[in-house]
């Protein structure tokens, strides 16, 4: 028998029991009350006991729950770290590959005004050098048109 019956049982005896007048004390029957008294004496460690293990039952799985949320949490922010780590990396990479892009492009637009310096440089040269050519050749021809006005 549970303690809420055994309660209920001893409501009973009080309501069955005869009022004293002009009181609000009754008369009880000992030995069903003793009987009774008895009885939730030996039930009540059993409830009570009942209720410990229920109470050590729930503490262990709240504990057990507690560090699996504990465990969760790291696994969740050993994997956030990871993110973001690798995301810092290919952050990294990338700013590092802009600036190898914009190094790049910066030596190819040395080298091409290196070239066409190079280019206009030999270009010149060559223009002097044309013009020498073309002023010993009008030179040669200068010589040679007074003799050929004279052998005609």
């Amino acid at each position: 028998m549970d303690i809420l019956q055994m309660i209920d049982r001893l409501e009973e005896l009080l309501n069955e029991s005869r009022p004293l007048p002009f009181t609000h004390n009754v008369i009880v029957d000992e030995d069903r009350m003793l009987d009774l008294i008895d009885q939730m004496r030996v039930s009540i460690p059993d409830e009570v006991k009942k209720a410990q293990q229920l109470l050590a039952q729930r503490d262990r799985l709240l504990a057990q729950a507690q560090e699996e949320a504990n465990r969760t949490i790291a696994i969740a922010r050993e994997k956030s770290d990871q993110l973001v780590e690798r995301d810092q990396v290919v952050q990294s990479a990338y700013s590092q590959s802009e600036q190898i892009k914009a190094q790049a492009e910066r030596d190819a637009q040395m080298i091409r005004q290196e070239a066409d310096n190079y280019v206009m440089e030999s270009l010149r040269s060559l223009e002097i050098e044309m013009e020498r050519a073309l002023t010993q050749v009008r030179n040669g021809i200068r010589a040679l048109q007074p003799n050929s006005q004279q052998e005609e």
